[in-house]
């Protein structure tokens, strides 16, 4: 089953989404923050072709501090590309915590109904590569602990890839799921 795309949408330019939308942080945003956080700043972080993002530095209820990832996008591929990953990463955080930061919200934002964003647990990224072995045995872990709600292979959501819509419904099998997977890959190179 072949997902259909809008052929109005443009799928393989970058989603022009202007910085000034990570120079403060919306309402919407604020109000996905955990309880009694304190938005002390807000800088942009890291690089993305379809986003822009941003670390949001706050000062919590007890008086530490913690940061946030926001990924901030626009439009209907954004939405769903936010919804999506944010679905996606709740699931994998469940099956097993050490493997993703913690997401905390999606969601539009309160000063304009096209700009929808991602939020998360902050995690320094660097250049290092992760330890082998430990990254192996999370992955084992994840696998182990994933449990399909239907008994099938997909996901009850749209993802994407960037801007590209990954196979998402449910299948029988692993090989139909990932043939299904492969085919929609290439109707998107043509």
């Amino acid at each position: 089953m072949a997902i259909t795309i809008d052929p109005e949408l443009v799928w393989d330019q970058p989603n022009d989404v202007p910085e000034k939308w990570i120079e403060t942080v919306d309402d919407n945003v604020v109000a996905r923050l955990p309880e009694g956080s304190w938005v002390k700043g807000i800088s942009p972080y890291g690089a993305s072709y379809w986003t822009r993002t941003a670390e949001i530095q706050t000062e919590q209820a007890d008086g530490t501090s913690r940061s946030f990832f926001l990924k901030v996008t626009q439009n209907v591929v954004g939405k769903a590309m936010v919804s999506g990953e944010y679905e996606s990463m709740k699931t994998l955080h469940t099956a097993s915590p050490d493997l993703t930061p913690e997401p905390i919200a999606w969601g539009t934002f309160a000063q304009a109904d096209h700009v929808h964003f991602f939020l998360c647990e902050f995690i320094d990224m660097t250049d290092d590569l992760p330890d082998v072995e430990t990254s192996m045995k999370m992955l084992a872990e994840l696998h182990a602990k994933s449990i399909s709600p239907t008994g099938k292979y997909g996901f009850h959501i749209p993802t994407i890839q960037g801007t590209v819509p990954q196979f998402t419904a449910w299948t029988d099998s692993w090989e139909d799921f990932f043939t299904e997977s492969i085919k929609l890959v290439f109707e998107n190179e043509e």
